[in-house]
């Protein structure tokens, strides 16, 4: 049985979904519903497994040799040696 019920939203979420869903050519409530089985869903795997984080670079091996994280003394020098490098090639 269909139910009707009454939802108040904020009229910018409303007119992002109702976008989405003129985009994707279906009806809002067709996305609202999907949207509500999905956050209702018990066997849902991002329940169990801990969050995602997205990938910041797909370099591997480390730092550079001789750098050490825990020198920010070092680290800071180094910086502003990089920066005087740069500056000068504008020049």
């Amino acid at each position: 049985m269909t139910e009707r019920t009454t939802v108040r939203l904020p009229d910018e979420l409303l007119n992002r979904a109702r976008r989405k869903a003129a985009a994707e050519g279906r009806t809002l409530t067709s996305l609202m519903e999907e949207g509500l089985r999905w956050v209702v869903c018990e066997n849902r795997q991002a329940d169990n497994a801990s969050p995602r984080l997205p990938r910041v670079s797909a370099a591997t091996g480390g730092t550079m040799p001789g750098v050490d994280l825990s020198d920010t003394a070092e680290l800071q020098e180094a910086e502003d040696l990089d920066y005087l490098r740069r500056s000068r090639r504008r020049q």
